[in-house]
């Protein structure tokens, strides 16, 4: 027999993992994963779903029985996330399970998927990289935890999406070559990521400037691949849905601006996250010469600063927006202090300082995100939707609407009861839009008749409960009865119940309801049920 050799390859001693601190961190990295993947199950499928996910599973089912996307169902998303959010509703039909309990943990499958991928693209002989598990379970912890309760969103898959991106674009940067196969894929994954949010392509216009001041071609593999995958989809939806383009993204823009908020207001709410980039430029900068893993960290950054940037202009006031340029800001900065830990040791000098300090205010922020979930998934029954969610099952009601600009009055609730919703908006943020249009434009308001679209639907569908938002500033039912006289007669029928948390619920009285017939609907011009 012959004796093994005396010498190993350092890839291979990485790999072994034969010292006790490379044991020890193993283990601390494998148990971290491991909370952090109990702690966000345990909140997915406790908690009342997302309202955008509960929403958006709704119109992939509806879409699925057969009414049209943006004409039945208006929505301002493209299409891509209805498409992605049907196949959890198609698993749950095959396995006759709710579909949270399906959409869930498919969302976290993607972002442990993703983290994978990443760590195994990352792992190089020579880097901090080297032991993939450590790394693997970094990365796998921060997609899972900082999103909390918005697991699942948009934004958070465009991330997952676009990591193994950026790895290959760095290493592109360090003049390393990319397999084709490899380099195609990131490109198509990280093309179909920004789908889910066009305004993103900007990103890749921005990481492309950098490329060339790299000496980068821009018809490298993975730009012309991620190029491709949006122009084929942007094709399959003119294709497809052409609605979108022709009522979603006009009626978005006219309406969706009533949202905005004040630039000094966002600035304000997402101070923390805007010092902690700046914390990232400079302790950048500062090592830019001397860091081995400089270009990783660099495209993590320019990443999260073109994603802050879209997040201010796009002027929602939504944590989620923030979900890009906070997980990678989070990555670049466990990246420096990792590299400097393993060069230099811990030092009490300003850099080191500044690196922790900012990683335990994301650690703060992530326990204070991370513990109203916990507690509402431990006491589900105390939120607002399950007050709504027992005043219908005890009404027995098949039919339900809210006028309110809070999403989650509708959704989670319709997903849980099973009654049908009685409009073809998910709120009533189309009429707060037109209201806030027609402050300033009141003919370009007019364009879009929401109040004859909403009172429609709500004759048409003759909602046995309706709940209304009392607190935040609009007459719903003042509008919507001045602008539609038959509104007006048929709300005559109704009668509040029950009023809690600044709603007032209404519930029909028999018979209260006329029947919209065909020929009415047709010649009214109202919308069927």
């Amino acid at each position: 027999m012959n004796p093994l050799p005396s010498k190993q390859t350092p890839a291979l001693v990485a790999k072994s993992g034969s010292s006790p601190a490379a044991l020890a961190i193993s283990a601390g990295s494998v148990l971290v994963l491991l909370a952090a993947l109990g702690i966000v199950l345990f909140i997915a499928e406790r908690s009342p779903l997302k309202d955008d996910i509960a929403w958006l599973l709704y119109v992939a089912r509806r879409w699925m029985a057969g009414r049209g996307l943006y004409t039945d169902l208006i929505e301002v998303n493209p299409p891509l996330i209805i498409w992605i959010s049907a196949i959890p509703v198609m698993l749950a039909n095959w396995l006759h399970v709710d579909v949270q309990f399906v959409a869930m943990p498919l969302f976290v499958a993607v972002a442990v998927a993703s983290a994978w991928w990443t760590s195994v693209l990352l792992q190089t002989g020579g880097t901090i990289f080297t032991d993939r598990l450590p790394v693997f379970a970094l990365i796998a912890a921060v997609l899972l935890l900082v999103p909390a309760g918005d697991l699942g969103q948009r934004e958070h898959l465009l991330v997952a999406a676009m990591l193994p991106y950026l790895v290959l674009f760095a290493r592109e940067m360090d003049g390393r070559r990319t397999a084709f196969t490899t380099a195609a894929a990131a490109g198509i994954l990280a093309g179909l990521g920004c789908a889910l949010k066009p305004p993103y392509g900007a990103v890749f216009a921005v990481l492309e400037c950098l490329a060339l001041t790299g000496g980068l071609r821009p018809w490298r593999t993975m730009p012309v691949a991620a190029a491709a995958a949006l122009v084929l989809y942007a094709g399959s939806v003119a294709i497809l849905c052409p609605a979108y383009f022709r009522q979603a993204v006009p009626m978005a823009l006219a309406l969706y601006g009533a949202t905005d908020v004040p630039l000094t207001h966002l600035l304000s709410g997402s101070a923390a996250l805007l010092a902690e980039e700046a914390a990232a430029i400079w302790l950048l900068w500062l090592r830019r010469h001397q860091m081995a893993e400089f270009r990783s960290m660099q495209a993590s950054v320019v990443f999260a600063a073109a994603s802050s940037l879209i997040f201010l202009i796009t002027g929602k006031d939504w944590f989620y927006h923030q979900l890009p340029a906070a997980i990678t800001t989070i990555l670049a900065l466990s990246l420096w202090t990792a590299s400097e830990i393993r060069r230099r040791g811990w030092q009490p000098r300003l850099p080191h300082i500044v690196a922790m300090a900012s990683l335990a205010v994301v650690c703060v922020s992530c326990v204070q995100r991370i513990e109203p979930a916990i507690a509402e998934a431990a006491a589900p029954g105390k939120t607002v939707e399950a007050h709504l969610e027992r005043i219908l099952r005890a009404e027995h009601a098949k039919s339900y609407v809210a006028f309110s600009e809070w999403l989650a009055l509708g959704f989670p609730v319709v997903n849980e009861t099973g009654v049908a919703w009685a409009s073809r908006f998910d709120s009533m943020w189309a009429l707060q839009g037109e209201v806030w249009r027609s402050r300033f434009d009141p003919a370009g308001a007019r364009n879009w008749p929401v109040v004859r679209w909403i009172a429609g639907d709500f004759i048409a569908g003759c909602p046995d409960i309706v709940a209304v938002d009392v607190v935040g500033g609009t007459d719903y039912i003042k509008i919507l009865s001045d602008g539609d006289r038959d509104f007006a007669r048929v709300w005559q029928h109704y009668q509040p119940i029950a009023a809690f948390d600044g709603l007032v619920i209404y519930r029909r009285n028999k018979g209260g309801c006329p029947i919209v017939s065909v020929a009415d609907a047709l010649t009214s011009k109202r919308p069927l049920p």
